[in-house]
């Protein structure tokens, strides 16, 4: 790793701290779209969207995690997420996601007045980004 370029990334849920580490890139999907951040980077805070992180801890070492919603610190020297849930690929239920991606896609097709379209809209998205995370 080049301690030029390598920045401080802590991921925290509220039962365990994900990650912590060294890194020189982390990349993660927010609500006003994807985001890529090196060390040096100006301060902002963003909302997180369901999607893929990417944690790059050097060339040779690339990690992902599915990411499901909460919020980002982003500081020159070092970026702080907490998150509602993240999850390893080791750690997804392949066979569950399936099935709510299925259940949320049934609902927002039928779209009758009892569908809470905001949450099957996410229960797809986070379905789908646990399915990726794991291929």
């Amino acid at each position: 790793m080049d301690n030029e370029k390598a920045f401080d990334l802590k991921i925290i849920t509220p039962d365990r701290v994900f990650y912590e580490g060294k890194v020189e890139m982390v990349e993660m999907n927010t609500t006003e779209g994807e985001i890529g951040v090196y060390k040096n980077h100006i301060p902002l805070t963003v909302i997180i969207k369901p999607g893929i992180l990417t944690i790059t801890e050097d060339a040779d070492n690339v990690k992902e995690a599915a990411l499901h919603e909460g919020f980002a610190t982003i500081m020159p020297d070092g970026v702080t997420i907490m998150a509602e849930i993240i999850e390893w690929p080791a750690e997804i239920d392949v066979e569950r996601a399936e099935a709510a991606k299925s259940r949320a896609q049934e609902r927002l097709e039928k779209r009758d007045d009892a569908t809470d379209i905001a949450r099957a809209e996410t229960a797809l998205l986070r379905a789908t980004c646990r399915i990726e995370a794991v291929r």
